[in-house]
This record gives C-alpha cells, sequence and structure tokens, in this order.
C-alpha cells in the first residue's frame, strides 16, 4: 500500500500502518453504496488508477463525504501524487474533522514532509484513539530529531509493538533513554538489536557502551570480544574495552588494549586522556605525563592533552608546569580548555583535599603573587568550606578576589567568584563576574549558567534576556553531547540525520 510504504521510510517493514487499518475500518462501517464498494475493491487490488477515475466521479456527485474524499486521496497516494492527495484529506477533514481515515492519511504525508503540522494531527489521532501505536511512534520520532527525549520516551514505550522489529526506531529509543541515564532500561532494547542482526558490529558496539554505562563492565566485555578479536580492531573498539577491563578492576588489560589503541591511531586524543585518566586512579602521575609527552609529540597543538597533563603535573606538586600547560591549553582553545580544567582539579581536590592546601600554600610563601595558586586556593577552601558563613568560605573568596587582581583575564577564577557569590547571595557580584567569564570565553557553560541563577534569583532581568541565555545553555549543551568527551564516556552509533 502507497502509504505504508511512505511511513516505511523511516521505519522500514511496519507490520501497520495507518491506511491499512483505515481499509479495513472502512469496510466495518456498515452498508457502502455501489461506488465506494468498487472504490476500495480496486484499492485492494493496487490498481489505482481506476479507484482514482472511479472516487473521482462518486467525489463529484457527492463532494461534501467525507469517505470518498479520502477514497479519493488514497488512490492518488498510489499514484504518487501526494500533493493532490494531501488537498483531498484536507477537503475531508474540512467536512468532518475528525474523520480518523483522513487524520491518518493528512498524518502521514504531512510526517513525511517534516511539517510542524504532523505533530498537530497526530496528536488530534491520539486523542480519538489514545493507544494508537503508530501515532505514538511517529511522535516519538518528532521528539527525538528535536532532542526531546523526555517526550520521546512516553512515545516510544506506547509504540514497542510497531517498532519491535525496526532497528533505527530501537536505536533511537535506547538513544534517548541514555540521554535521560536510564542505562539499565536500555540494555534490553540493544540486546533485542544485536539479537535481529549478531553479525551488526555497531550494533555489538552500542550494547558494550550500555552495558559499561550500567556499571556491568564484566558483561562489556563478553559482548565486545568478537571485535577485540578482529583482525585488525577498531581502536575505537579497543578503548572500550580498556574502561570495560579498569571497571573490572583489571588495570593491566585495560592499560594493553588502550595502549594497543594508540598505536593504531597515534592521533586520537581521547585515548592519550583516557591513558591518563587510569593514571591519575591509580596515582601513577608520571606514567600518565610520559603517554601525554607521547600524544603531544603526534598532537602538538591539542587543548585536551595540555588540560590532561597539566592536572598530573598538579598532582605530582608541579605548579609551574601545570599552569603553563592550562595557559597553552586557553590560547589553543578557550572553549576546551575551562570546563576541563575546572573538573580536573575538582578531581585532584577531592582526592585529599587538606594535603592539595597544604601544598598549595607551600608553593604561596615562595610565589605569593602567583594568581593561579591563589585560585587553587580558593577552590580547594570553597571544596572545604561547603556553608557560605564559615571562616574557609570567606576565606576563599579572598583567595579569589586576590587572584582575579592578579590576573583579571583569567577566566577560570571569574567562574569560582560567579559560584561563590551566587552562593553567598550576592547577586549583583555573580552576574559581574559571571559576565567576565563570558568575556573571555561565550561558551563557558559554567558562567552562563551562573549567570542564569543571578538574575532568576534577583529577579533583575530588566533587559529580558533570561529566554535567549537559557537557550544558548541548552544549545551549548546540546553541542557538548555531541562532541567527543574528553573523559571515560563513549557515544552511541545513532542512525544518521534523514
Amino acid at each position: 500500500m502507497p502509504m505504508k510504504r511512505a511511513f516505511m521510510s523511516h521505519f522500514g517493514k511496519l507490520l501497520l500502518s495507518f491506511l491499512g487499518l483505515s481499509l479495513a475500518a472502512w469496510a466495518q462501517t456498515g452498508a457502502s453504496g455501489v461506488a465506494e464498494q468498487s472504490i476500495e475493491a480496486a484499492l485492494r487490488a493496487h490498481n489505482f488508477s481506476q479507484a482514482y477515475e472511479l472516487s473521482r466521479s462518486a467525489v463529484a456527485e457527492s463532494p461534501r463525504n467525507p469517505k470518498l474524499l479520502a477514497l479519493e486521496a488514497y488512490a492518488l497516494m498510489g499514484l504518487g501524487r501526494r500533493t493532490e492527495a494531501l488537498n483531498a484529506y484536507n477537503r475531508a477533514l474540512g467536512v468532518s474533522p475528525e474523520y480518523l481515515p483522513a487524520l491518518e492519511g493528512a498524518a502521514q504525508l504531512e510526517y513525511d514532509a517534516g511539517t510542524k503540522r504532523a505533530e498537530v494531527l497526530l496528536s488530534k489521532i491520539l486523542e480519538l484513539r489514545p493507544g494508537e501505536p503508530t501515532a505514538h511512534a511517529m511522535l516519538a520520532v518528532i521528539d527525538y530529531r528535536r532532542h526531546d527525549c523526555a517526550s520521546a520516551l512516553k512515545h516510544f514505550a506506547a509504540a514497542r509493538q510497531v517498532i519491535s522489529s525496526e532497528p533505527v526506531a530501537l536505536v533511537e529509543y535506547g538513544s534517548c533513554l541514555m540521554d535521560q541515564n536510564q542505562p539499565q532500561a536500555a540494555i534490553p532494547i540493544f540486546q533485542q538489536i544485536l539479537a535481529g542482526n549478531p553479525e551488526d558490529s555497531r550494533a555489538r558496539y552500542n550494547l558494550a557502551v550500555v552495558e559499561l554505562a550500567a556499571n556491568q563492565g564484566k558483561d562489556a566485555v563478553a559482548i565486545l570480544q568478537p571485535l577485540v578479536k578482529a583482525a585488525p580492531p577498531d581502536p575505537d573498539v579497543l578503548d572500550l574495552a580498556s574502561s570495560a577491563y579498569e571497571q573490572m578492576g583489571d588495570t593491566p588489560n585495560a592499560v594493553k588494549l588502550l595502549r594497543q589503541a594508540i598505536v593504531l591511531d597515534p592521533k586520537k586524543l581521547k585515548y592519550y586522556v583516557d591513558f591518563a585518566t587510569i593514571s591519575f586512579t591509580h596515582q601513577s602521575f608520571q606514567v600518565g605525563v610520559d603517554m601525554i609527552n607521547v600524544g603531544l609529540e603526534a598532537n602538538p597543538k591539542a587543548a585536551q592533552l595540555y588540560v590532561a597533563r597539566g592536572v598530573l603535573y598538579i598532582q605530582l606538586g608541579q605548579y609551574d608546569r601545570g599552569e603553563a600547560d592550562f595557559e597553552t591549553a586557553d590560547r589553543l582553545d578557550p572553549r576546551e580548555s575551562s570546563g576541563a580544567i575546572a573538573e580536573g582539579l575538582a578531581e585532584m581536590q577531592q582526592s585529599n583535599l587538606d594535603q592539595a592546601l597544604e601544598t598549595v600554600r607551600s608553593q604561596l610563601k615562595s610565589h605569593p603573587q602567583d594568581a593561579f595558586l591563589h585560585y587553587m586556593e580558593g577552590q580547594i577552601l570553597f571544596q572545604r568550606a561547603g556553608d557560605p558563613g564559615t571562616p574557609e568560605f570567606k576565606q576563599a573568596i579572598a583567595a579569589a578576589e586576590l587572584s582575579a587582581k592578579l590576573r583579571p583575564d583569567f577566566g577560570l577564577v571569574h567562574d569560582l567568584l560567579g559560584n561563590l557569590y551566587l552562593k553567598s547571595g550576592q547577586m549583583e557580584r555573580s552576574t559581574e563576574q559571571s559576565r567576565l567569564a563570558l568575556k573571555q570565553n561565550p561558551s563557558d557553560q559554567e558562567a552562563l549558567y551562573h549567570l542564569i541563577q543571578a538574575l532568576r534569583e534577583s529577579h533583575q532581568d530588566r533587559k529580558g534576556e533570561l529566554p535567549a541565555l537559557v537557550k544558548r545553555l541548552a544549545e551549548l549543551r546540546a553541542e557538548a553531547r555531541n562532541t567527543e568527551a574528553s573523559s571515560n564516556r563513549y557515544k552511541l552509533y545513532e542512525p544518521s540525520a534523514r
């Protein structure tokens, strides 16, 4: 049937389709006229030319009969005359706005055309028939394409009957579950995809990604074995398997596979950063530095690698080298470096805050005018203080303010002050610091978030900035999700945009 083929443009082989159901519904609506019966018979025989001629004659005699108009539209669909078909469906809806076959046909055409009206029509169908799985499936895809996974999941769940044999839709369903941090629920979805095509290496990789996210490293290792043993193996597979082994506590195998991945693709930055992460976790800081040095020989302008090495240098107590690496990363790519530096330092500080503070203050005795060290002191005190009323919190503000005074163009310290002022209720100061950070780096998500919070808390959005700021933050977060992360996180292979 033509409508079924149209819906298959996204889902592949569907067991159900709107108009397939509609023909059955028409046959059950009671006694039909001779003309209607003849049109339906021609449609079932796929004789669309005859069906169109019969329906056109019948519509000429009864121009306000919604069933005849819908039958004419269905025949036009079979002839590939989609614009005329949509017009016929719309005429039927003009006569009877809740006529289900016309709603379904028009929704299918609008869906295939990617129009906003498709969602309106599909929602109307669900008002009339709440459990209609095909309408849920279409709405799920619409939500998925606009990155609204929270809404898409409700529709995917209601459409399981329709999408059960559709790998593309299942991947989208599973991807939304991952987006909503539900890896455990996503596992059976990706198991189903792999069971449908055991030779699909992407399906196998995706299942391992999901299992790793659900802290099932042992299962991920087992699933990946056929790909790890391939000749030659994909270095991305080796990297993923390395993380699975590390999650199991098998660090030797994790390191072995990661070294193999680096040999196979020495330009891939993520492998070096993942190696540095393992080195950090096991306090093998110099080993990590040595591997990052190898990576910098192959990728001398990679901001991510300077950030990773800077964090390791700080852990080794080599603050001058760490700061130099952070400055280099910031010069090469401010957008990449700012958040990564803050995340790395936070991880380092949380490992031993007391020792970190002691080391920083020892360095400050020799370098009292070092803005970076004062920033470090402020960060550590902030991590320790918690409550804005504590003496350490006030000391954190003082250290950060001194850092900003010594180095006004230091974006990280403006981020820190924006947060400190926000938590202490100094909204105007928080706003000022966040704007300074954004001036240094317009893509600074932390600064943007603090600015939004300060404007909301103070109720002083006099310029009406909030909607645009919120939209910008959502865009940056979406971009971040689509950018390869520099930590042990892995992307699913998802269907390409259609």
